[in-house]
């Protein structure tokens, strides 16, 4: 039987300027056995997901996953255009960690209460390559506020930041300090790929980035581990 699986979130999830997790998830399943089904707008926050969710909710799948709140966590840094992005991303506020919460919250309650699919929350990418550095101990707390909701509404936890720290300590790579991707930088990236035809691993190897391109969007082992712990955490447990 075929598992329609249908996965929320940001640029992560849209796969524009990182790698794409549910190409590589596909692979870890037999084909067939999983119809993914992509959902993911860059830049969004978590109020852009919840304004968002009749596309899923209309036609249920068997299986959500979120990957939602970088771009959250990113606002509370300091450096982050918060103004440019309101304004972009048409906020009715600033970004703070309780709106966040909030809005994460309302996500899960109409998924909830709309679908009758398992739900999983996975907790965010690390920013950044120092563990102990600002930038990833901000996606360490909205990944904590995340693993709250879940444990809230009785949906399962997918401990991506955990998974992603472990690799980053193991690994033990260069303690590059986070920058804020501009938009500039990120569509340096893309250009990159697609006009000089380089792999985005290829960008990571020549900027010492072990997980992602730009401390923010995944490469292939950063997005491989997205993948495994959507296999682990959820699709194993509903097959």
């Amino acid at each position: 039987m075929t598992t329609r699986l249908a996965c929320l979130g940001d640029s992560l999830t849209r796969a524009q300027f990182s790698a794409d997790y549910l190409e590589l998830l596909g692979r870890r399943q037999p084909p067939g056995d999983v119809q993914p089904a992509r959902f993911g707008v860059n830049g969004d926050f978590a109020y852009n997901l919840l304004q968002r969710l009749d596309a899923v909710v209309t036609n249920p799948p068997d299986v959500i996953t979120v990957l939602i709140g970088s771009n959250d966590a990113r606002a509370s840094l300091a450096g982050y255009p918060v103004e440019r992005a309101v304004k972009r991303k048409k906020l009715p506020t600033r970004p703070s960690a309780d709106w966040f919460r909030q809005c994460l919250e309302a996500v899960v309650a109409r998924l909830r209460a709309e679908t009758d699919a398992a739900i999983g929350l996975l907790s965010l990418p690390v920013l950044g390559q120092q563990p102990d550095g600002a930038a990833a101990q901000a996606s360490k707390a909205y990944s904590r506020m995340i693993a709250e909701v879940a444990a809230a509404h009785e949906v399962a936890y997918l401990p991506l930041h955990e998974r992603q720290i472990e690799e980053l300590r193991r690994a033990d790579p260069p303690p590059i300090p986070y920058r804020e991707a501009t938009p500039a930088a990120t569509i340096g990236v893309l250009a990159q790929h697609a006009l000089l035809r380089r792999s985005l691993d290829t960008i990571s190897r020549r900027r010492g980035l072990l997980l992602t391109t730009d401390h923010i969007h995944q490469n292939s082992r950063g997005a491989g581990l997205i993948a495994e712990v959507i296999d682990a955490g959820l699709l194993t447990r509903s097959a």
